[in-house]
């Protein structure tokens, strides 16, 4: 049994290894599973070994949660510099060991339909059911899509240029199909798995690696940008998040102005500031932003630029005369706030645009299952979020500059949303803009990875992406995924670069995660087998 929790350990090693923002080891992940399935494989074959379903959820459960507490260990970061020691490892077990227990059940799906069907059906049922694991983790309340596998590719983008069909589920289903051959090819090696004729499966290795690939280098290599210019800057003022609100909203104005002046040109069309860049000791009423100081003083720095647009994070509120949403409070009798984590674009005219944050962060921005969870409140709120929640709207919206060029203001945690980007370039976005604030994880591979995770959403949709982080890692990253200019990690600087526009709609911004859809319909098949035959095994 040691000899299997070591092959799990060696699984969660090479996963790890090829996983961003170690350069172009992303090749790893075609090998990832092989140890972990020799070890579920001996398992399952043993005569020895009781229990079989708890062995392999615990086996499985080992790699998983190492892998996955080893790629965000970073979240620990953020929590410990608001929370002691043991009360910060405690909050941290939750994304470090429910993603790992959605893996290791879909291992334990695949054990059941082991007993039911034939090695090869069951291996694409696993296919299936890790994928709608994915799916899962994207798309309910707790959900943190981080480590979908196809985001591991973001460290070899040269690779999945067609990432414009399919996104990131398709690669999802790149390394599973590829792992399953090569533990198919070592079984019959070994003897335990015959094959009628072994060409077969090698071909299928062979033409499933090389056909994606060498396509995907030919577009990466043949791929050109139709010359649609506009010139942007992006802003990283350097701000350190913990000590944020005690500096002046002035000059911190200030030094927004200072940076952006200083690489800007007299035709720059956007000024790219980073989220929650515009705050005040209490947040910005959207009805009244343009009577404030800061809404003055930035039409002031727009008399140099009558074409140019600031796009910046704000803290907002709106005011109700009734419960409007549920996540409006009552703060006097009969008038409610809701508090916005969101994005304004403020232009030489007299219109104001907003964007409210959708994809919330959960327990920081949102409190998941709503009242099921409220006793959770006191510890999230330790966490430096809001007990209440922040509102949020439905939909993305397109921010319009008066030239009529459209951007998708993309705020820190909705960038890892393959489908939620996809949305804004669907109404009309032409460049893509993340404004972030990745300064609460430290110094760590957590910010590497939220900047590779960008170039995902260039290569999906076609888009430049500009993005504007407020400590760090900002930069400018072209239609083929390629980082342009970056700045450095915790340093003041602006970046100015022409970009081009584009308008042109891929097939992935089209149809959005259908190869997802694909691995839903597999897992569906694999739960009907299980169940079909359990039942027919209880008949008379």
């Amino acid at each position: 049994m040691k000899n299997n929790y070591l092959l799990a350990l060696l699984s969660a090693f090479l996963l790890w290894l090829g996983w961003p923002p170690i350069p172009y080891s992303s090749l790893l992940l075609f090998i990832g599973f092989l140890p972990l399935l020799i070890a579920l494989e001996n398992i399952i074959r043993s005569e020895t070994i009781k229990k079989k379903g708890k062995k392999i959820f615990l086996t499985a459960g080992l790699m998983a949660v190492v892998w996955n507490t080893a790629s965000i260990y970073w979240v620990y970061n953020s929590i410990s510099a608001v929370m002691p020691p043991f009360a910060a490892i405690v909050i941290s077990l939750i994304p470090f060991c429910l993603g790992a227990a959605l893996m290791a059940l879909a291992f334990s799906l695949y054990y059941q339909l082991r007993r039911k069907t034939s090695l090869l059906l069951s291996l694409f049922g696993l296919m299936g059911f890790w994928i709608s694991y994915e799916f899962l983790h994207a798309s309910w309340d707790l959900a943190f899509p981080w480590m979908t596998l196809g985001n591991g590719f973001a460290n070899f983008h040269q690779l999945i240029q067609w990432y414009d069909m399919t996104g990131i589920y398709g690669g999802s289903m790149w390394i599973w199909l590829v792992n399953i051959l090569v533990f198919v090819l070592y079984l019959n090696r070994k003897g335990i798995y015959q094959l009628r004729n072994r060409l077969v499966p090698i071909l299928c290795l062979v033409l499933i690696l090389a056909v994606p690939a060498t396509y995907s280098l030919f577009r990466y290599f043949s791929y050109e940008e139709h010359q649609n210019p506009a010139q942007v800057v992006v802003v990283q003022p350097n701000v350190n998040p913990y000590i944020k609100f005690r500096i002046s909203p002035e000059e911190q104005l200030n030094t927004l102005f200072s940076l952006s002046n200083s690489v800007a040109k007299p035709n720059t069309e956007f000024f790219i500031w980073p989220e929650t860049a515009l705050s005040q000791n209490g947040d910005f009423d959207e009805e009244n932003l343009r009577e404030t100081y800061s809404y003055q003083r930035i039409l002031q720095f727009l008399d140099q630029y009558k074409n140019g647009n600031v796009l910046s994070g704000i803290e907002s509120y709106q005011l109700y005369n009734y419960a409007k949403t549920t996540t409006a409070r009552e703060i006097t009798p009969h008038i409610y706030q809701d508090n916005f984590n969101a994005a304004t674009l403020i232009d030489y005219s007299s219109k104001l645009q907003f964007y409210h944050k959708s994809k919330l962060v959960p327990g920081v921005e949102q409190m998941p299952f709503g009242a099921a969870m409220n006793f959770l409140k006191p510890l999230f709120k330790a966490f430096g979020g809001t007990t209440g929640g922040y509102g949020k709207q439905a939909e993305p919206s397109v921010f319009y500059a008066q030239s009529g060029i459209g951007a998708a203001p993309v705020i820190c945690y909705e960038s890892i949303w393959g489908d939620y980007v996809a949305k804004y370039v669907k109404k009309g976005a032409q460049f893509i803009a993340i404004i972030t604030n990745d300064g609460w994880w430290g110094n760590t591979s957590g910010k590497d990875q939220h900047l590779q995770y960008a170039k995902l959403r260039a290569i999906e949709n076609r888009r430049w992406v500009a993005r504007s982080a407020n400590t760090g890692i900002s930069g400018f990253i072209n239609q083929r995924g390629d980082i342009v200019q970056r700045t450095k990690w915790w340093e003041p600087a602006a970046l100015n670069q022409e970009i081009n526009l584009n308008e042109e709609i891929t097939i992935y911004t089209k149809t959005g995660d259908i190869a997802a859809y694909l691995g839903l319909a597999i897992a569906l098949g694999g739960f009907l087998i299980i169940i079909i035959r359990r039942q027919h095994a209880h008949l008379p």
